[in-house]
Formats: C-alpha cells, sequence, structure tokens
C-alpha cells in the first residue's frame, strides 16, 4: 500500500544554500513568501478558508495587505501552492510504486484510496480547492490544473495497462477519473462528512470503470 508521511505546511519556495548568490533583496522576497504562504496555511486549517481573509493573513504575517497580493493576487493561490506540494508528493509515492513493478490496476486503487485519506485530512480545503479548478474564469482554471495535475499522474499510471478502451483516449479517461475524484470528495465533504470517504471514492472508481449499465452475461 501507498504509505506517506503526514501532510505538513511546506513552504512552496524554501531558501537553500545555493541560493547564496541572490541578492539580499531577492533573499528577502523568498521569505516573506514563505512566511505569508505558511500563515496563511496555519489560520486556513485554524479558522477554516472562508473565515480567513487577507486582511487577517497579512496582519498575521506583519506584512499590508496590498504586499500579501504582490505574492498572491487572490487568497485561493495560496492553496494552490499547497495544492501542488500534496500534489507533488503523491505523484512521488506513485514513481516509487512505478518502480517497484506494481502493475496498473492495483495502483489506480491504491493512488485512489491515498487520495482519500488526503482528502479526509483536508476535508475543510478540498472544496475551495475543486472549486478553483473548475472555475469559470479560464485563467484561474488554467493555473489550478498546472498546480495540481492529478489527471497527468492518473494517466502516467494506466499508460501500460491493456484493458482500457481503444475507442476513447487515454487522455480522456484520465481527466473524467480525475474530476470523478473532485467531484466525489466535493459532495462527500458537504454532504456526507461523517462517511468514510474511501468508501465513497470507491464506489465512485467501481462505477467509471465498470459503467452504469448491466452486461449481458
Amino acid at each position: 500500500m501507498l504509505q506517506s508521511a503526514p501532510v505538513i505546511v511546506t513552504p512552496p519556495q524554501p531558501l537553500l544554500h545555493d541560493d547564496i548568490k541572490l541578492s539580499l533583496r531577492e533573499r528577502q522576497k523568498i521569505r516573506r513568501r514563505n512566511r505569508i504562504y505558511q500563515v496563511a496555511i496555519a489560520l486556513f486549517k485554524e479558522r477554516g478558508f472562508v473565515n480567513t481573509t487577507a486582511t487577517d493573513i497579512a496582519k498575521t504575517a506583519h506584512v499590508s495587505r496590498g504586499t500579501f497580493f504582490n505574492y498572491y493576487p487572490y487568497k485561493e493561490a495560496v492553496l494552490l501552492d499547497y495544492g501542488a506540494f500534496v500534489v507533488a508528493k503523491l505523484n512521488e509515492l506513485v514513481r516509487t510504486r512505478v518502480a517497484a513493478g506494481i502493475g496498473s490496476e492495483a495502483l489506480l486503487e491504491e493512488f485512489w484510496l491515498e487520495l482519500g485519506r488526503v482528502t479526509n485530512e483536508e476535508r475543510d480545503l478540498i472544496p475551495p480547492l475543486t472549486y478553483e479548478l473548475i472555475n469559470p474564469d479560464p485563467v484561474r482554471a488554467k493555473a489550478a490544473y498546472e498546480a495540481m495535475p492529478l489527471a497527468k499522474i492518473i494517466e502516467s499510471l494506466l499508460r501500460d495497462t491493456k484493458k482500457l478502451r481503444p475507442d476513447i483516449s487515454l487522455e480522456r479517461i484520465s481527466a473524467t477519473l480525475a474530476y470523478t475524484f473532485l467531484m466525489t470528495a466535493l459532495r462527500w465533504s458537504a454532504f456526507h462528512p461523517n462517511r468514510p470517504v474511501q468508501d465513497e471514492l470507491r464506489k465512485a472508481l467501481t462505477l467509471v470503470l465498470d459503467g452504469a449499465y448491466q452486461r449481458d452475461s
């Protein structure tokens, strides 16, 4: 089974030893962005995303509201950094399992359940993240898709399977599975948070893979 460490609030742009060649101004900008990011995620987890404003974040991070918007054009953009970090960790786990020789079908199920684990831990952040991925503003939707390329990860782990329908592209199948996860997680967080999310995701995955119609025996 996929095993991962608990999700932690990791800065999106850590200042590394190789960055010593950067100017003082550039290093200060990286540190300031990191501080804003860490404060924002901490507030989202403590107060909830909806109840946290850009002003709250700026005040707690000891920067002006204008400075916050210099680094993040809208509040949800902070979540995209966080979502990108989580998805990158999931992708790393998938690559490890692929290298270990795990088959596509088994890996898809493991990945699906790992998505469920993360969803359960981050249930308050799932709705705003999902809304960004389906945002009617194409610029924001594209930014979210590029930050959290779930469909691309699913595509990579299904690439070698022989069971997929030849009349539908792998890209379309992967995108459908990704959106199935997002809609299932969103519906679960809004209406059924007391049910195990893994059960909801299993049903959704089975429905997509097997179809809704009974098949002739």
